[in-house]
Order: C-alpha cells, then structure tokens, then sequence
C-alpha cells in the first residue's frame, strides 16, 4: 500500500515557528541602587475554558495555541496532543510525530498522545510506525475501536492486507454506530479494487450521524469511479463550493476515462479515524 493512504480516519515550517520567539536584549538591565531587580512573571498556562474555546479555533491558531501551552510545560499531555493534531491538520505530519513523541517522554501511555502519534506516521505515509502506538492503545483500551480503525490503515500501509482486514472488521465491530471505521474499511475494499463493496460500505457510513464530509465525498468518489458521474455530481455539490466541485468532477472524468485506475485516488482519501 503507498504512502498516499495516508489521507481519512483519515493532512512544513519548523515546529520552532510555531511558537513565539525568545527576545533578547543587548544587556541585561541593571538595578537602581538601593533597589532590587523585580523577576519576570512566571508563564501562566491557559485556563480549561480557554483550552476548551482553542479546540474551536481554525487549525493554523491551534497551532500557534497549543504550542505556546506546550513550551510553557513540555510534560502537559494536552497540549502535545493539541499542538500533534493541529500540526497534522496543517499537513505537517513530520512535526506532528515530533510533537506527539516529546509529549509521550513524560506521559508513555497516555491515549490520546499515543493515537496522534499512529495518525502522524499514518499522514506522512508511514504506517508501519503507527502500529506499535495503536497496538498499545488498542490493549489500554480494548473496547475503543479508534486504535483499531488506525490499525487497519497502518497494516495496509506495511502491506499487510489480512491483519488490515481483520482490524477494519474488530473496528466496525466495536464502533457500531461510528461512520469512520466504516469508512475506512470501505477505502481499504475500494484500494482492492472492490469499489461495489466500497459502495456498500459508504452508504452504512453517511447514514450514520457522526458521518463528515470526508465520508460523503469518499461515497462520492467511488460512485463516481464505476462511472455514474451525474449521481457523483449531486454528491459532491451537497458538500463543496463550486471550485472544488469542478475540481473533483474533473479527476473523475479523467479518471473513469483511462484504465487501470481503480487505486489512483488514493491520494484524495482520509484516513485513521478521529
């Protein structure tokens, strides 16, 4: 499977870039005489309602966000988790297993930094990474279908088809009501070359409340692929501006008319759950 997986479940500056930097002066200041020199006031890390208003900032603010909390305390889990994530959505994946793997140092089996660690190597293409930290989460937590889901992409990613299908099923299992598992295993059906299966597996998953745009336009994509364009069409045009839909129409037509590309769109999947 090629790195181009890497896109549901399933998005580079320097991370130093994201946080603000250091001022120095050109001498340090001299106390008046008589007088002592006052220390600088300790950083003080967000409040939980300020952490809470950051979650719903756009992913470039995030960034900026939850790197400052980190610097201010490097063992603060939410903030590795916080600023691995925004990074990743940014499409700086590399940074965002920089990030996930410094917050990790202090907390080893904290879930959340252990998962956006796997979708980080899954991002950049490497799922083969991403399955130690999903396997561990997967035993800390044995009825989350999450790691399970990031397991099925990572072992796809490594060439592993039979243990990314039985992942994909123990997922969808665990994650009944869940569309991105779903999901996941029909991106995983549509790479075999199976997009009838796909299909199927896309329309269990948009009828389902948590579906996202990602889910429906992945429905799209495969009707769109057996060359039902206008039923494509429709699909496309619920969700996306009219650039992007003109955009999307136009890979497929070019893609329905040339053969042997029934695994090219892997480039426009998401990929590894939330």
């Amino acid at each position: 499977m090629c790195r181009k997986r890497a896109l549901i479940a399933t998005v580079l500056a320097p991370m130093a870039l994201v946080l603000a930097p250091p001022v120095f002066a050109a001498d340090p200041p001299k106390a008046d005489a008589g007088k002592t020199a006052k220390a600088a006031p300790a950083p003080v890390k967000a409040s939980p309602q300020q952490r809470a208003e950051a979650r719903r900032l756009d992913p470039l603010a995030q960034a900026a966000f939850w790197g400052a909390e980190f610097e201010v305390d490097p063992g603060d889990a939410e903030a590795g988790a916080g600023l691995a994530r925004s990074l990743r959505a940014l499409g700086r994946a590399d940074e965002a297993v920089i990030a996930a793997t410094k917050g990790l140092i202090a907390h080893p089996d904290d879930a959340a930094l252990l998962l956006e660690l796997a979708r980080a190597h899954i991002a950049r293409g490497q799922g083969f990474y991403a399955i130690e930290p999903a396997r561990k989460v997967a035993a800390l937590s044995p009825k989350d279908w999450r790691p399970l889901t990031l397991l099925g992409v990572a072992y796809e990613q490594a060439e592993r088809d039979e243990e990314a299908e039985a992942a994909h099923r123990q997922a969808i299992t665990l994650g009944a009501n869940e569309a991105t598992p779903l999901a996941n295993y029909a991106m995983h059906l549509a790479a075999k070359g199976d997009l009838a299966g796909a299909e199927a597996q896309l329309r269990r998953a948009v009828a389902l409340p948590s579906a996202t745009i990602q889910v429906r336009q992945n429905l799209a994509l495969v009707v769109g692929l057996q060359g039902r364009l206008p039923e494509a069409e429709k699909l496309v045009r619920a969700d996306l501006p009219p650039e992007q839909v003109a955009n999307n129409l136009s890979y497929l037509r070019a893609a329905v008319g040339q053969a042997g590309q029934t695994r090219s769109w892997d480039a426009m999947r998401a990929g590894g759950g939330r």
